[in-house]
């Protein structure tokens, strides 16, 4: 079983643009402004969405003058992978058992 944690960390990484933000930090840290320029999301839809991320602990921010950059903390989502991995291992050695119907 997934933990609360684990679950709530699918929902967040389900959501379309905050899949494509860690898909874009995963190549480098950015700040918001270019953020934007890679999503065509506006500021303050991009700001809430960076606010989840933050709070689910799948990027960390780095203050640079008026600035903040965001960094994906890879080591977040190698733990959910693994979870995942460990699932699909499972599930290919029980493939073959079966419970009754009662």
């Amino acid at each position: 079983m997934l933990t609360s944690v684990e679950t709530e960390l699918i929902r967040v990484l389900a959501d379309p643009l905050r899949l494509k933000i860690v898909t874009l930090l995963a190549r480098e840290t950015l700040c918001t402004t270019h953020l934007v320029e890679e999503t065509g999301a506006r500021q303050t839809n991009l700001s809430n969405h960076l606010r989840v991320l933050r709070e689910a602990g799948v990027v960390e921010t780095e203050p640079c003058g008026r600035f903040t950059y965001y960094r994906l903390r890879p080591d977040v989502i190698a733990a959910l992978a693994g979870r995942l991995a460990d699932l699909a291992k499972t599930a290919r050695s029980t493939s073959d058992n079966k419970r009754a119907c009662p």
